[in-house]
C-alpha cells in the first residue's frame, strides 16, 4: 500500500510540474551595452505568426497600413522552404536557409544525434546545440549590444552559449496589456542596462488560420487584433521619447486545403525500414539502410497519385533542399511533396482547414508581410517581394552590427529601404 502512495504522490508532482507555466522573465546577469552601442539605435522585430502578404489589405488593419505608409512596405515577402514556422522565424533572424541553419522543419530527424527534433517538445526546442548560424540576439550580445525577447523561435535556447539578456520562455498566458508594458520597461531602463534589439511574437492569425481558413471571421478579428495591439505598442514606444525602429514580419502565409481528400499513408513505405516525419504538406523518409531507398523510391513514383516523391540528390534546386544544401545532414533520403491544395494525414488526425508550408513560388498564399517604419527607413516606399532572409542583414545593418560568417541573404533591401547614413 506504501508504494501505492508513493508512486501516486509521485504522480501528481509529475502531472503538476508539467502542468505549471513559467511566466517569469529570465534576465542574464553582468551584462552591460558598451559606451559606443550605447549611441546605437533600437530596433523591435515583430512577427504575427501567418499573418498573409494580403491580410492588411484584405482586412483592413488600418493601423499597420497608416504606419508603414510613412515608411516601408513590400509587395509580399517570400519565406524560405518548407513555408513553415520554426524555419521561418529562424530564416529571419540567422539569415541562412533551413537546411543551412539545420532547422529543416517544425520535426525532423537527425542521423548523427540519432535523435528527432519537434517544436512541441520545450526541452529540445530550448537546446541551443540544435541551431546553427548566429542569430541576430547573439550577434548584439557577443558585439556588447543587449537584446531582449518576448518570444521568438530558439530564442530561450543558449545558442553558442548566449540567449538574449532578457527573455521569457514560450507561453501564451501573458496579457498583451503586460507584454507592451515590459517592453516600455527594458526601453526605460538606463543606458548601460537598455536592450537595443527587441523581438516580439504574435500567434493569433496562424491559429485562427489553420482551424477557419484565411476568409473567416474569425482570421480577420485576430488581424484586427494584432493591428490594434501593434497600435497601442507603438504609441507605449513612444512614451519613452526614443528612437525606434518597427520591423512588422510574418513567417508564412496560409491558404484553403483540400481537407476532405486528404492522402494517406501510401502502401509502398515499410515503416520498419523508415523513420517517417512529418505530415501535411512535406513528408520525410529516413532510411534505416540505404540499400533499400532506391526499391522504395521506384515503387512510390508508382504509386503516387496527387503527390510528387523525389530523393534528396533530385529536390528542385530553387527550394534550396536538396543533397548539396543539406549541411547538417538533416533532410530525408526521400521526400514527398502533396500538389495544392492536397495534404498528407499519415496518423488519422483531423485535418484543419488553414494550411502553410507548400513551395511559395507555385502557391502565392504562402507568402508573407513585410511593414517597416521609423527612423532608419525611408519614407512612403514601396518594394517588390523579395526573400526572407535578406531581414538579417537588414536589422544588422541599423544596428551597425559586424559578421563575417555564412548568410544567405543579401544586403539588396537594405539598400533599397534604409536612408542613407551620413
Amino acid at each position: 500500500m506504501k508504494k501505492h502512495i508513493t508512486f501516486l504522490i509521485v504522480l501528481l508532482q509529475t502531472v503538476v510540474a508539467f502542468g505549471q507555466i513559467d511566466t517569469v522573465q529570465k534576465i542574464v546577469p553582468g551584462r552591460k551595452n558598451s559606451i559606443e552601442q550605447q549611441k546605437k539605435t533600437y530596433v523591435i522585430l515583430i512577427s504575427a505568426d501567418g499573418f498573409r502578404y494580403d491580410y492588411a489589405q484584405k482586412y483592413q488593419a488600418k493601423n499597420l497600413l497608416a504606419l508603414s505608409n510613412d515608411g516601408v512596405r513590400a509587395a509580399s515577402m517570400i519565406p524560405s522552404y518548407p513555408s513553415v514556422t520554426f524555419p521561418n522565424h529562424y530564416a529571419l533572424v540567422s539569415g541562412l536557409y533551413p537546411s543551412h541553419s539545420g532547422l529543416v522543419n517544425n520535426t525532423f530527424y537527425d542521423r548523427d544525434r540519432h535523435d528527432d527534433y519537434y517544436m512541441g517538445n520545450k526541452a529540445k526546442v530550448a537546446d541551443g546545440s540544435w541551431y546553427y548560424g548566429s542569430p541576430l540576439w547573439v550577434l548584439a550580445e557577443q558585439q556588447h549590444l543587449l537584446s531582449a525577447s518576448f518570444y521568438w523561435v530558439a530564442s530561450e535556447a543558449a545558442i553558442q552559449n548566449i540567449t538574449p539578456t532578457y527573455y521569457y520562455v514560450y507561453n501564451e498566458k501573458i496579457a498583451i496589456h503586460k507584454r507592451i508594458s515590459e517592453v516600455v520597461n527594458w526601453l526605460n531602463l538606463p543606458a548601460e542596462d537598455r536592450p537595443h534589439l527587441i523581438t516580439f511574437y504574435f500567434p493569433q492569425v496562424d491559429h485562427a488560420g489553420h482551424v477557419y481558413g484565411p476568409d473567416a471571421p474569425e482570421t480577420a478579428r485576430e488581424v484586427h487584433f494584432v493591428d490594434s495591439a501593434v497600435n497601442e505598442l507603438t504609441k507605449a514606444v513612444k512614451t519613452t521619447g526614443l528612437d525606434v525602429n518597427f520591423v512588422f514580419v510574418s513567417d508564412h502565409g496560409m491558404t484553403k486545403v483540400d481537407k476532405d481528400h486528404a492522402i494517406g499513408i501510401p502502401a509502398a513505405i515499410d515503416t520498419s525500414k523508415f523513420i517517417v516525419s512529418g505530415d501535411g504538406i512535406l513528408v520525410e523518409l529516413y532510411a534505416k539502410n540505404q540499400a533499400g531507398v532506391k526499391a522504395t523510391y521506384n515503387n512510390l513514383k508508382q504509386e503516387a497519385k496527387d503527390y510528387d516523391v523525389y530523393l534528396k540528390v533530385d529536390m528542385p534546386a530553387k527550394l534550396h533542399y536538396a543533397q548539396t544544401d543539406d549541411w547538417h545532414n538533416r533532410i530525408g533520403d526521400i521526400l514527398l511533396i502533396p500538389h495544392y491544395p492536397k495534404v498528407f494525414n499519415l496518423y488519422s488526425k483531423k485535418i484543419n482547414i488553414g494550411w502553410h508550408g507548400y513551395d511559395p513560388s507555385v502557391v502565392k498564399d504562402m507568402h508573407a508581410t513585410f511593414l517597416a517604419w521609423g527612423p532608419a527607413f525611408k519614407p512612403h516606399t514601396t518594394i517588390p517581394s523579395f526573400q526572407n532572409v535578406d531581414v538579417f542583414n537588414l536589422i544588422k545593418n541599423i544596428l551597425g552590427l559586424t559578421y563575417t560568417g555564412k548568410v544567405d541573404g543579401t544586403g539588396k533591401l537594405a539598400d533599397e529601404i534604409l536612408i542613407p547614413q551620413k
